[in-house]
């Protein structure tokens, strides 16, 4: 369930914020330019957290049945 709202985050956060990562000088950033780096960083690290939370629950499970435990 995290994954499938992190991904969603992901895609709002590409169609409707701004892509900041073209600026010449990311250290001339407005308050709200900070924020907005900050918010989008906060849902990409969510986001692989989630994602390596299913691989490793993947692996696990795949252990499990292998051994029989």
């Amino acid at each position: 369930m995290r994954l499938i709202w992190f991904r969603f985050l992901s895609a709002l956060n590409r169609l409707f914020l701004p892509k900041l990562y073209r600026r010449q000088d990311l250290t001339q950033l407005s308050s709200v330019d900070k924020a907005v780096v900050g918010w989008k960083l906060w849902v990409t690290y969510r986001l692989l957290d989630a994602q390596s939370a299913q691989a490793v629950a993947a692996a696990d499970k795949k252990a499990s049945k292998n051994f029989g435990a």
